[in-house]
């Protein structure tokens, strides 16, 4: 995580995607920019929640970790979108670990400062109110999707999701197989399905298994088989 000392470049943001209205004059000077790498952790799961963060940039992936250490991805996310919103208002410690998939910006906000200046701000909670209606709506889907669906459909969609930015473009074509129980866990299989699952697609010429990557061959062919993508 690195903080941008750009206040040109936040506001840039703000403009695009019109939320300069939602922070009052208070709160404005409160707010950061900050980049995290791909791969890189924004919050985990039970750790103490303190800041309000602002996906502009990027995709995040969402996830929840049992007592036992399984992992389910609940949901990839894209601008615009709030992370730490739920957890500010009910005071609670983060509910789920959320992870950059790519080179990820987000403008931060302590609590305090929402707390001192924006508790009685209408067009903040309007606003907060929105995203999360929204992502409770989601969250309903994707855990129903996630058990209904075809292992295919879930790995397909998984791929998808992990190899494709906000603007829909692919940015990497690889997974590094070391991965793969993870990535079993994170969609709900076992490993040894998922490698069934994995040949399956290699046959039909979606993807190839080589030198501990899994390849991406035919993207427009894996959009297809996932019908539509259902964790986001």
């Amino acid at each position: 995580m690195k903080e941008i000392k750009d206040r040109e470049l936040l506001y840039h943001y703000l403009h695009v995607y019109q939320i300069q209205s939602i922070f009052n004059e208070q709160l404005l000077p409160h707010l950061s920019l900050y980049s995290f790498d791909q791969g890189e952790l924004i919050c985990s799961q039970g750790e103490p929640s303190q800041y309000l963060y602002v996906l502009v940039k990027g995709k995040v992936k969402v996830f929840t970790t049992s007592p036992d250490g399984k992992a389910l991805i609940l949901s990839f996310k894209t601008p615009l979108e709030l992370i730490g919103d739920i957890e500010y208002i009910r005071g609670t410690n983060i509910m789920n670990t959320v992870e950059a998939v790519s080179p990820v910006c987000m403008i931060r906000i302590h609590y305090n400062w929402l707390k001192k200046y924006g508790k009685d701000y209408s067009p903040f909670l309007q606003f907060l109110l929105e995203i999360i209606t929204q992502k409770f709506y989601v969250k309903s889907n994707s855990l129903s999707f996630n058990l209904l669906h075809p292992a295919e459909v879930r790995l397909a969609s998984y791929l998808i999701s992990v190899s494709i930015d906000e603007s829909n473009s692919l940015f990497q074509d690889k997974l590094n197989a070391d991965s793969l129980i993870d990535v079993a866990n994170l969609i709900g299989i076992s490993y040894r399905h998922l490698n069934r699952v994995i040949q399956k697609l290699c046959t039909e010429g979606l993807i190839e298994r080589n030198k501990g990557f899994i390849l991406i061959k035919n993207l427009e062919g894996l959009r297809a088989l996932a019908g539509y993508n259902i964790y986001e």
